[in-house]
């Protein structure tokens, strides 16, 4: 279900090189560049993969223009088989990307960093609810300046006194599933759920 958050088993160590080092998590005016990185990103991407890459989509802050946003290119690639790593992995590390994240039990997702630019590449499988739910609250923010203006002020003040992107996206949650739920009722995706 698209408005059902689901969390994964707690008890899966995700981390493929282990868990990731303190950083500085630093959120910028929105850069009309963004968009322009993203679209040679995808050009690699399909280029490298051909018909592996059923879609790549630009989604998160960086993806939404007038929005606050860590200068980091959040990307989904859906294939047919997450799980199927030969079929896409090495591909993506001829690129310079680096599999970073195996989360199987939470929709067979898989990360790959690329350090220049910075890009998080998030792999999904078809009809995945967590890439529904990107696109929706991409082009949610897109279109919804309150929400969206609320948002930026979210992620200014959750950077404050972070070490870890975990911990950033812990304090802004709260904002996230208000905006979700305007969204899901909006849509009416809360019929199916409610009796």
């Amino acid at each position: 279900m698209i408005a059902t958050f689901e969390e994964g088993d707690p008890d899966e160590n995700p981390w493929v090189h282990g868990k990731p080092k303190p950083e500085h998590i630093d959120v910028r005016d929105y850069d009309p560049q963004w968009h322009n990185w993203f679209e040679k990103l995808k050009a690699d991407i399909a280029g490298a993969l051909s018909e592996q890459a059923l879609a790549i989509e630009h989604v998160g802050s960086t993806a939404v223009p007038d929005l606050p946003a860590k200068p980091v290119i959040d990307i989904d690639l859906i294939v047919e088989n997450p799980d199927d790593e030969a079929q896409y992995v090495p591909a993506l590390e001829q690129l310079g990307y680096q599999l970073t994240v195996r989360e199987r039990s939470w929709y067979q997702h898989r990360m790959l960093r690329l350090n220049e630019p910075r890009v998080n590449l998030h792999v999904f499988a078809p009809n995945c609810p967590e890439h529904i739910r990107h696109i929706l609250f991409r082009d949610w923010l897109i279109t919804h300046n309150a929400d969206r203006e609320l948002y930026g002020q979210a992620k200014l003040s959750a950077k404050e006194g972070v070490e870890n992107v975990q911990a950033y996206n812990m304090k802004k949650q709260a904002v996230v599933r208000e905006i979700y739920d305007r969204l899901f009722e909006t849509y009416r995706l809360y019929q199916v759920n409610r009796i």
